[in-house]
Formats: C-alpha cells, sequence, structure tokens
C-alpha cells in the first residue's frame, strides 16, 4: 500500500549485540542503543523499543497491510494465504539475538515460527472503534473467540515446543486472567471443572519453563504469578478478557465435556478459535493446527479422528495440495446461537 506516494512499511528489528558488561540492544532502524538483560528482560527491552517505533509511525487499522504478504511472505512455510485482523505480531531470530514487530495478518502470525501476536497492547498502535460502533452490534463470541486464538498464538511462542495439552489450556486461562501487575487468581471451582485440582505437575511445566512463578497450591484461590513480561500488557481490559477466559471453557460449537483428554479439548478449542459460520467446511493450515495444539502430525490426525468417533465433528481430511485441513461440523450452527 502506498500513502502520498510512498510505501507504508511497519517492520522494526532490533539486535542483541555482545557487550563487555551488559549487552546492548541495537535497532536497525535508528541509532539508539538499549542496555539489556538476557532472556525475558532481553524479550522485553525489545519490545519496548520497537513500541516506540510502532508509535511514531502508527496507521489507522483500515490502512494496515500484512507486512509479511509484502515481503513475498517468506517468513513462514507456505500456506493459503493472507487472512484475519492484522495485528502487530513479534518474532524472535538467531536464537533470541534479534527480535521483529511487524504488522502481519492472523494467518501469516500463526504460521511463523517463534512468533507471538501483541494482543492490541500498550504499544501505541492505534485503536480500532468498538466493534458495535464501528460495525453494529458484534456477533456473541466473536470477539472472545478473537482473543483466545490471539493467546493461543502466543502460547505457541511462549512456552516451550513439548508442553503439554493440559499445561496449554492452563496457560491461557492464567494469561487471559491476569492483571497489570501479572497475577491471577484462579478459584479452586475453576481448576476443578477443568480436572487440574491438584496436578502440581502441570504447574511444575509451566514453572520449569520459566513461564510463571511455582505457586502455593494450598492457597484458595491459588494465586498465580505471570513471569513473562509479553503476557502483562493486554489489552482490551480485564473483565473482557476473563469472558475469553470463560469462552475458552466451553468453546462453541465445539465445546467438548470437561472429563475428556486435555489434548482433545486443546485441538478442540484451536478449531473453535478459528471458527468461521460463512462456509459449510472450515479449513486451517496443518502447520498452524500441529504448532498451536503442541502435537505432531500424526497425533493431530489421531486426535481429529477422535473427534469424529466422540461427534464433535462430522468429518475431516487433509488437502495435500495446500496442507490445509478441512474440517465439518454435524449441523449448521450460527454465531449468534452462541
Amino acid at each position: 500500500m502506498r500513502l502520498g506516494g510512498a510505501a507504508v512499511r511497519r517492520i522494526w528489528t532490533v539486535e542483541l549485540h555482545p557487550r563487555a558488561g551488559v549487552p546492548s540492544l541495537v535497532c536497525t532502524q535508528c541509532t539508539a542503543r538499549t542496555p539489556a538483560c538476557g532472556g525475558v528482560s532481553a524479550r522485553s527491552a525489545a519490545l519496548a523499543h520497537l513500541a516506540c517505533h510502532a508509535q511514531a509511525d502508527a496507521l489507522p487499522g483500515h490502512l494496515r497491510t500484512c507486512q509479511c504478504q509484502a515481503q513475498g511472505c517468506r517468513w513462514h512455510p507456505r500456506h493459503r494465504g493472507c487472512a484475519g485482523p492484522v495485528r502487530l505480531a513479534l518474532t524472535q531470530g538467531r536464537g533470541g539475538r534479534a527480535w521483529r514487530l511487524a504488522d502481519t495478518c492472523t494467518a501469516c502470525a500463526a504460521a511463523t515460527s517463534h512468533t507471538a501476536v501483541v494482543p492490541d497492547t500498550q504499544l501505541g498502535s492505534p485503536r480500532s472503534p468498538a466493534p458495535s460502533a464501528a460495525r453494529g452490534p458484534r456477533r456473541p463470541g466473536a470477539e472472545e473467540r478473537l482473543r483466545v486464538g490471539e493467546m493461543l498464538t502466543y502460547l505457541a511462542a511462549a512456552l516451550p515446543q513439548f508442553t503439554s495439552a493440559a499445561a496449554r489450556l492452563l496457560a491461557v486461562q492464567c494469561a487471559l486472567r491476569t492483571d497489570a501487575c501479572g497475577r491471577a487468581r484462579l478459584p479452586a471451582g475453576l481448576l476443578r471443572s477443568m480436572r487440574l485440582s491438584g496436578r502440581r505437575e502441570i504447574w511444575e511445566e509451566l514453572a520449569h519453563g520459566a513461564w510463571l512463578q511455582y505457586p502455593d497450591l494450598r492457597s484458595t484461590p491459588v494465586e498465580v504469578r505471570l513471569l513473562d513480561a509479553t503476557a502483562l500488557d493486554q489489552a482490551p481490559g480485564r473483565p473482557a478478557r476473563c469472558r475469553a477466559a470463560d469462552w475458552a471453557l466451553r468453546p462453541v460449537p465445539l465445546f467438548l465435556p470437561a472429563t475428556s483428554p486435555p489434548a482433545l479439548r486443546l485441538i478442540a478449542l484451536v478449531l473453535a478459535a478459528y471458527y468461521t459460520s460463512d462456509r459449510v467446511a472450515r479449513r486451517l493450515d496443518m502447520e498452524v493446527l500441529t504448532r498451536l495444539s503442541g502435537h505432531s502430525r500424526q497425533q493431530t490426525a489421531e486426535l481429529l479422528d477422535r473427534l469424529v468417533a466422540v461427534r464433535a465433528l462430522a468429518a475431516w481430511r487433509q488437502d495435500r495440495d495446500t496442507d490445509e485441513v478441512l474440517w465439518e461440523l454435524l449441523a449448521p450452527q450460527h454465531m449468534d446461537e452462541t
């Protein structure tokens, strides 16, 4: 896209350069050098600097385009094409020595490795008008679905690759329910309803990955403190995010009983987050589905078969040409019934 004859480029990159003492974050767009520590602190410093560029180069939402597409979609494996809202996506490269922030559509962000959508945080990016004001009354569940999809993309980048399905489901609840200080309170009833009460090994997984601090499971409610700064500055406010967390517990139209195995509930949540009501057969890239659910291709296929067996899906198949998974529901369902 061009404005006033000049191409609009919304891609910013910083690199971590080793120095005696404290390493520096060096921006490729300016001459700034920012002291940074390792790990999460380096990512936070990178995000803070990149946020300044995003604010300085702000554009209204309707003028933002997928920068990955502008670059010939070289950032990810082949997939069906650009789709979904354009968001700011943070990508880690070269083993944590470089970070890129760019306007990226939902489909490309989900297909790009080591990438997390930065959910309309306080990056200074222009906020779109509220759905009710800009497009009339929203369909129930639409905003919650979008928020959960963004969180699944973020967690796919933030958590270790082989994090279990149960830990990922728990992480979704912690991240969406956290306050501005990175603390979340999970009632005992919530953990019981998820069949995760007393599951110490799941908390140990998330603590081992340095994503949260291991909580005192004897307290009621369980008080959690997140360690990943990327998850702290989220928008909209906490009440809206809590509604998304509640929707993730019952993701219409693929809600499964809490007694179902966590792996089955997680893949149903991923499909529900990418559900659209405007076509009979829904589709999602196999690469995206495996990455968001943390499974191999073979495991993903087996789980989809089980969704058919329990009558959550009518059928599914994989398009070998496009590497897409296509699935069908048992009966037509409409988003305003959610």
